[in-house]
């Protein structure tokens, strides 16, 4: 047995620092939410289309990204 299996760690898993935890979370959210993209309204019932720019698509992501920052470094 190697020695990190003897207490207890697991053998072949690298450090991972906040900041990639960080992302991991964001792509998570942002993935099975849909944050930070513009709503889809219902066929015949939509308003004025609310179309985001990539810009704030990006600036969305960014936000989501130093929220789970925040929440990582408060441990």
């Amino acid at each position: 047995m190697a020695d990190n299996e003897s207490n207890g760690e697991p053998a072949s898993t690298p450090a991972r620092s906040k900041d990639e935890v960080a992302v991991e979370l964001m792509k998570f959210i942002a993935v099975t939410t849909g944050y930070g993209k513009s709503p889809q309204g219902s066929t015949g019932f939509s308003g004025k289309p609310v179309a985001r720019s990539a810009e704030e698509h990006a600036e969305a992501l960014l936000e989501l990204f130093e929220r789970c920052r925040r929440v990582l470094n408060k441990e």
